[in-house]
């Protein structure tokens, strides 16, 4: 259901679309006045609070539906795809909070143990509804916006507020896994993160296995249960919108881009970006803030 209230708020500090940076450092405002088709990318890990439109995320077999009063909670870069509805007499208006994990880690460790077990099964990305709690929490931060002082002397804490609300809701638990060693889900989340920081290297799967201590098959099903795919579709996935987001920024050609996200040829590269995106790299020219 739609905030009139937050919406209001959010309304005059955005006039530009896609994200828009603020005088609270990891906050971001966002505001799509067009309906997007589904279209691949990947989110920093985070929290989007969806005010106004309504968005559907979707990820292997999953299908994940965040709309005004839901919240998207991410633990991971996953590459995903998403559909945006809107219109420029409705806009898609909302938030974006980038999880600093020092905030995180020092909100965890004054968590008690009964807090640290999870209830639920939780996933890297899930929508979550908004509860009064966090509804208020959200209005503080964005109020935060209008006032330079307020931003700069209290931003901070009204960040952490809401943080501190998303670790109470049903999906806590994959935010406290981030930075608490539990089980399966810690194993998996560690094998993401060597993708991401060796993207321009050889992967071998039975090396990522061997790491977590795992057989290669239980490996497989946990790593698909948890990011939705494969690990070489990830891998995959992964490389190519890197490498979407490199041509975006121009300051490479295509074959160092090739290289940088971890082919060995060019015309392979060529045709798997081809394959993914439906146009070749050197003729795919997104204009900055189009996607969300």
């Amino acid at each position: 259901m739609t905030n009139i209230n937050l919406v209001n708020l959010i309304k005059p500090l955005v006039s530009t679309e896609g994200f828009s940076d603020t005088l609270i450092t990891n906050v971001r405002l966002m505001k799509c006045s067009k309906c997007l088709p589904r279209m691949p990318l990947i989110y920093r890990p985070g929290l989007t609070i969806i005010v106004q439109g309504r968005k559907i995320g979707y990820l292997g077999d999953r299908e994940i539906h965040y709309n005004s009063g839901q919240y998207l909670v991410q633990t991971l870069p996953l590459p995903f795809e998403c559909e945006t509805f809107a219109s420029q007499q409705e806009p898609l208006l909302g938030v974006s909070i980038d999880i600093d994990p020092v905030l995180l880690s020092e909100l965890v460790s004054v968590s008690s143990e009964d807090d640290l077990k999870p209830s639920v099964p939780y996933f890297p990305m899930s929508s979550v509804p908004m509860s009064g709690e966090m509804t208020e929490s959200v209005s503080r931060l964005i109020k935060a916006l209008h006032d330079p002082h307020t931003a700069k002397i209290m931003g901070q804490s009204r960040v952490r507020e809401v943080i501190f609300e998303a670790l109470q809701s049903p999906q806590g638990a994959a935010l406290r896994a981030l930075v608490v060693n539990q089980g399966r889900f810690s194993l998996i989340v560690n094998a993401l993160k060597q993708l991401h920081q060796q993207l321009d290297q050889e992967i071998r799967v039975e090396q990522l296995a061997e790491d977590a201590n795992m057989s290669v098959s239980s490996f497989h099903h946990h790593f698909k249960s948890i990011a939705g795919s494969s690990p070489l579709q990830y891998l995959k996935r992964l490389r190519l919108l890197k490498a979407q987001m490199l041509l975006n920024q121009g300051k490479l050609n295509v074959g160092q881009i090739s290289v940088e996200v971890g082919y060995k040829s060019i015309h392979q590269f060529s045709r798997d970006y081809k394959r993914y995106f439906g146009a070749p790299p050197t003729k795919d020219k997104l204009k900055e803030g189009a996607v969300l």
